[in-house]
């Protein structure tokens, strides 16, 4: 059976964090699935054609193994449970796994239609520094689907927000960097929060 790892991320702008997931994700996945998606938690968002052209640059400077890791605009949506659906018709039959970082554990329950996205997938947590993950928050969300650890030595202490930041744009790739300064994005009149 094929195992795709569905990853939808703010990506605001994308970094090296992003990139170490991903990367390790397509080294335990037949395919994995990558979108930037309006969050629903969060308020002004960088536009959501300049986040992903972001992120497919960043994508471009990985070195993935061919045809196992894809942008997938088109099943971007600001709830998770809509992305999901568009991912079973994409690929029905498959075992799909949503990949979240440990910081959204316990909000998990709190999205739209919680309980209908644990009965689609089960959850990839990828440990995040600053959110422990907690025997009670994987015993939660593991009533209703399997929770696993993404057992990687991979992560990155990097935040979106701290990227945002002017003149501290080290944790991008060089591409990325060029275009958050070509179209002048995160400029100090609206920088959004994480």
């Amino acid at each position: 059976m094929l195992r795709i790892a569905l990853f939808g991320t703010s990506a605001d702008p994308p970094h090296r964090g992003h990139a170490a997931i991903l990367t390790w994700l397509a080294q335990h996945f037949d395919y994995v699935a990558v979108w930037t998606a309006e969050n629903p938690f969060k308020s002004c968002q960088t536009p959501l054609e300049k986040r992903s052209d972001m992120l497919r640059l960043m994508l471009g400077e990985l070195q993935l193994p061919p045809d196992r890791v894809d942008l997938r605009q088109d099943l971007s949506h600001r709830w998770s449970i809509v992305s999901i659906e568009r991912a079973q018709a994409c690929w029905p039959g498959a075992r799909l796994v949503l990949v979240v970082g440990s910081d959204l554990v316990n909000q998990l329950l709190t999205w739209h239609r919680a309980e209908d996205i644990l009965a689609a997938v089960e959850v990839l947590v990828v440990p995040r520094p600053g959110y422990p993950i907690t025997p009670e928050g994987l015993a939660d969300l593991g009533h209703y689907t399997q929770v696993k650890i993404a057992n990687t030595d991979q992560v990155v202490d990097v935040a979106s927000s701290s990227c945002r930041q002017i003149d501290d744009t080290d944790n991008v790739t060089p591409a990325v960097r060029d275009y958050i300064s070509q179209h002048q994005l995160y400029q100090p009149a609206c920088l959004p929060a994480d």
